[in-house]
C-alpha cells in the first residue's frame, strides 16, 4: 500500500507492506538507482518507510522480501521488468 501527501512540489509517499512470516523488507526503485531501502517494522508485522519524492514523476519499484524475493505493489499499475517480474509504478 502506498499513501501520497503532496506539498508544493514534493510529496511524501509512504511505502507499506504486510507479508507473512517474513524476516526483512527492502524497497527499491527508480529514485536511487534500485538500491536497497530497508523497511522499519511495527509491531503488528507491517513494514513502512518514507520517501520524500518529486511530484508530477513516475516511478517503478518493487518490495525485496528476505533479500530474494520480488513483489510488486499489487494495488497500482504495474509494468514488466527487464527480469522477466513486474514493477510497480508509482504516479505523483
Amino acid at each position: 500500500m502506498v499513501k501520497i501527501t503532496k506539498k508544493g512540489q514534493k510529496a511524501w509517499v509512504t511505502f507499506s507492506i504486510v507479508p507473512d512470516g517474513v524476516e526483512s523488507v527492502s524497497v527499491c526503485g527508480e529514485w536511487n538507482d534500485w538500491q536497497d531501502e530497508p523497511m522499519k517494522v511495527k509491531k503488528s508485522g507491517e513494514f513502512y518507510i518514507t520517501k520524500v519524492l518529486p511530484v508530477d514523476n513516475e516511478f517503478q519499484f518493487g518490495y525485496r522480501i528476505n533479500d530474494e524475493q520480488w513483489h510488486h505493489d499489487s494495488e497500482l499499475d504495474s509494468v514488466p521488468s527487464p527480469f522477466g517480474s513486474m514493477n510497480a509504478l508509482l504516479k505523483i
